[in-house]
């Protein structure tokens, strides 16, 4: 952890998109503390779990802090769709609700004008102006482990392994694992 605050970062360039999905893809086997809670600020409780946020520079300099630990990019709306509506779980008070029919959606988002499941794909893909609300009703996304396994190694993405900005190759990733 040390090392890492240490080293040289490179610039934190925001993408062409606003919408960042971010995977947990190791355990907390040699985790420093801080760097648990910071997963954990970000939803990511358990390995292969995934959460939606936005691609700013408070949440680019969360995601260099635990990098090892995460996998990242920008995924396309019909992935954004398909998560959703597999995977989609509400969070109504502290418990967790399967999306099986809007009336929940409507009861809990109505006041921002979200009524179905579309209406919360729309303001995940497009990052709305009610993004933060719609992201705190859903539950953090419980993927499944890729059919062709990760490599194990904490190395970066680009460098041929697993951690890091994969960028629009987050879409297979997620295609992997839904």
């Amino acid at each position: 952890m040390k090392h890492r605050i240490k080293r040289k970062r490179t610039a934190l360039v925001p993408s062409k998109s606003k919408l960042i999905f971010i995977i947990r893809i190791q355990g907390k086997n040699d985790m420093h503390p801080k760097t648990r809670s910071l997963l954990y600020k970000l939803g990511l409780s358990r390995v292969f779990s995934g959460v939606f946020a936005k691609a700013n520079e408070h949440i680019l300099g969360k995601l260099q802090r635990v990098e090892p630990y995460v996998t990242y990019g920008y995924p396309n709306l019909k992935n954004v769709r398909e998560l959703v509506h597999k995977k989609g779980f509400a969070k109504i008070d502290k418990q967790r609700v399967p999306l099986t029919d809007n009336n929940i959606i409507e009861q809990e988002l109505g006041k921002h004008g979200i009524l179905c499941m579309e209406d919360i794909v729309h303001e995940i893909a497009n990052v709305g102006p009610h993004f933060k609300e719609v992201i705190s009703f859903l539950w953090p996304f419980e993927l499944e482990k890729p059919g062709s396994g990760l490599q194990g190694k904490k190395s970066l993405y680009k460098e041929g392994g697993d951690a890091g900005n994969r960028e629009d190759d987050i879409n297979d990733l997620i295609d992997a694992m839904n």
